[in-house]
This record gives structure tokens, sequence and C-alpha cells, in this order.
């Protein structure tokens, strides 16, 4: 499957700068398999009391579910998000089926703010918010490199 700005690239335009959504959105899949391991690892341990080591499966496999669907959810969501800086334009796709696309001429761009939380400072991640002369307001939400890619926009 092709990249969405592959596609749409005109003659003359070239990438400059791709980025992804952050890895951070797998945290809450990772806490859950860490949480179902240990559900498992308990199991285990209680051979003894039958009925505590049951509870324990059964958790761990419940607990595994949810991960797994987190994990499939922020794969989805990393695979079908794209944020591109060609040489003339800001190019933002999400989704797959129902598709949301984000452009804007590099000469329309006014502003380029980035906002960071503490744990996105260390990670290195952060929402982006590309202010248009006369084309609106545009948020990019926990995008890796956000400072990277802030440079690749206003640099010239």
């Amino acid at each position: 499957m092709a990249r969405y700005i592959d596609e749409i690239l005109q003659p003359g335009e070239r990438v400059l700068y791709s980025t992804n959504a952050h890895w951070i959105f797998y945290v809450p899949a990772i806490l859950a398999w860490i949480v179902a391991l240990a559900l498992f690892v308990a199991s285990r341990q209680m051979i003894d009391i039958y009925s505590v080591m049951i509870l324990c499966l059964f958790g761990s496999g419940l607990v595994a579910l949810a991960a797994l669907f987190w994990t499939l959810k922020g794969w989805f969501h990393r695979f079908t998000t794209e944020t591109d800086v060609t040489n003339l334009r800001v190019v933002h796709k999400t989704g797959f089926i129902k598709r949301r696309t984000f452009e804007m001429a590099l000469d329309k761009v006014e502003s380029v703010d980035v906002n960071q939380s503490i744990l996105g400072r260390i990670l290195n991640y952060g929402d982006v918010t590309i202010n248009g002369v006369g084309e609106g307001r545009e948020t990019i939400r926990t995008i890796a490199s956000p400072l990277a890619f802030r440079s690749s926009i206003t640099t010239r």
C-alpha cells in the first residue's frame, strides 16, 4: 500500500520531512500486557489454591484480550497517520476508510506553535499547531519530534 504523500505529490515537489504519531499510543497496551503477565505468573504460584489460580488465569486472559485490542488500536492509528512537509506544503492525513486530510501551502503558514508536556519533552512528542494566513488553524496531536517538524516548516 503506497503512502498517501506519494500519491499526491505534484511535479517538482519533494518530501523534506516525514513524521508519525508517537509510540506513546502503545502505553495502555504495554501496561495491560504487564498486568496480564503478572496475573499469569501469580496463577502459577497459586497451584495449592485452585479457585484463586482459576481467577488469576481468567483475569490474565481478560486483560490480555484488552491488551491485544489496545495494541492493534495503537498500531492502526500509527499505520493510518501520515504527517509530511514538502518543499511546497504541509500535509497531514489520518484515517483509513474515513480519511481526514489537512494541507497548507508553506507560503500561507503564519506561525507554528509546539506544545509539549514534561513527559512529552522527555520522550520527544507533542502537539503542533499550524496557523495559516486566511486559512485557519490546525492542530496535529501527539506527533514524534515536534521541534524538528516545526523547524522543517519554518526553515526555507
